[in-house]
């Protein structure tokens, strides 16, 4: 596993998947004007337009598997100053780009009813998917962030209190979320009311893919690739289709690009580095080309045309937040959290207050 500083770029690839397969469920969402007529594409295709969300539940496995791969393999967040690295990293990491967004659609599409001061306030705070209709405010892709910070929420309070805690807080939530996931789901979705226990389900889900990495890792490539067609094929019937997914598609898929050295080839991990722009700025993006084009008659020809315009600004978008908001704000909201520490250690240290007299 390629491995700098905890970092898996095989499945940083598999990250860029996902989200560029989330933009185009949102381009076939609302531009589907023909049908392929050579299998598998036509299979494909409707798969991608219907159930493209699922992909979602693939980020929250993959957040799981990546924090137990940062953060287990040393004692950093037992401490306070390390629990406090850890939510500035966070900070760092998800809100610069969530802001500006959050702040542009404000000015540029304010005659969303939806989008309310109460709403405002909910983005800033992360606290977006609490909010009613969920996604259906500012920018509708972010309701994740709020059950990523839930999951990272638990993930650290449960790891502050010993490895253990951590082991029965994984167990626990894997559990109650499958109930509740098997006993409330309905076919079809997405639905609001399932997105906290799909984050759960999926978050600590990777968290025991990592913990039994060894084991895993010994598992043929056809097993998994089987496991991986499975999910998909699996008729879910009354329940929704997340539950085969995230249970055999996802973590066969993350098991198997780990195993694949195309997924941390530079074009792969340069669509991993922009995941997050592309998956923030698609649907707003999708939107509003949608409410320019709405009214007008377009042929199959001028609709795949706006498709393809669509997919190369997100990826042309996605490049210029990550150069100038995500890497310039991370590195800014770190470098000012190393000299706060510094400044923190020299006044608590041995010496402190002693300067003057030396």
């Amino acid at each position: 596993m390629p491995d700098d500083a905890g970092r898996l770029f095989r499945l940083d690839g598999l990250r860029g998947v996902a989200a560029a397969g989330v933009l185009i469920h949102h381009i076939l969402l609302f531009y589907a004007p023909w049908q392929f007529s050579a299998a598998p594409f036509a299979q494909i295709a409707v798969w991608i337009q219907h159930y493209g969300w699922t992909l979602v539940d693939l980020f929250f496995v993959l957040s799981g598997y990546v924090f137990a791969q940062v953060y287990l393999r040393d004692e950093t967040l037992r401490s306070q100053k390390g629990l406090a690295s850890f939510w500035v990293a966070r900070i760092a990491r998800l809100w610069p780009l969530h802001l500006t967004m959050l702040v542009l659609i404000a000015i540029v599409h304010p005659a969303n009813q939806a989008n309310t001061v109460y709403a405002f306030l909910a983005h800033l705070a992360m606290l977006q998917a609490f909010v009613l209709p969920v996604a259906g405010t500012f920018d509708g892709s972010s309701w994740s962030l709020t059950v990523e910070v839930l999951c990272y929420a638990i993930f650290a309070t449960a790891y502050a209190h010993g490895r253990r805690a951590l082991l029965w807080t994984t167990a626990l939530m894997i559990v109650v979320a499958l109930i509740s996931q098997a006993l409330i789901s309905h076919a079809g979705g997405p639905f609001a009311g399932s997105v906290f226990r799909r984050g759960l389900l999926g978050f600590f889900l990777g968290q025991a893919l990592w913990r039994c990495r060894g084991q895993l890792a010994k598992i043929p490539i056809f097993v998994l690739a089987a496991s991986l067609l499975a999910g998909f094929s699996i008729e879910a019937g009354p329940y929704s289709p997340v539950l085969p997914l995230t249970l055999l598609s996802w973590p066969s898929a993350l098991l198997l690009a780990l195993r694949l050295k195309v997924m941390e080839s530079p074009p792969m991990v340069w669509l991993g580095d922009r995941s997050y722009g592309i998956y923030l700025i698609n649907l707003p993006l999708t939107q509003a080309v949608v409410s320019i084009c709405a009214g007008h008659e377009l042929g199959t020809a001028q609709i795949v045309t706006i498709q393809l315009a669509i997919v190369v600004t997100a990826l042309l978008a996605a490049e210029l937040s990550f150069r100038w908001i995500e890497a310039p704000s991370r590195r800014a909201i770190r470098q000012v959290w190393k000299r706060h520490e510094g400044r923190s250690s020299e006044n608590s240290g041995p010496l402190a207050g002693t300067r003057g007299s030396v």
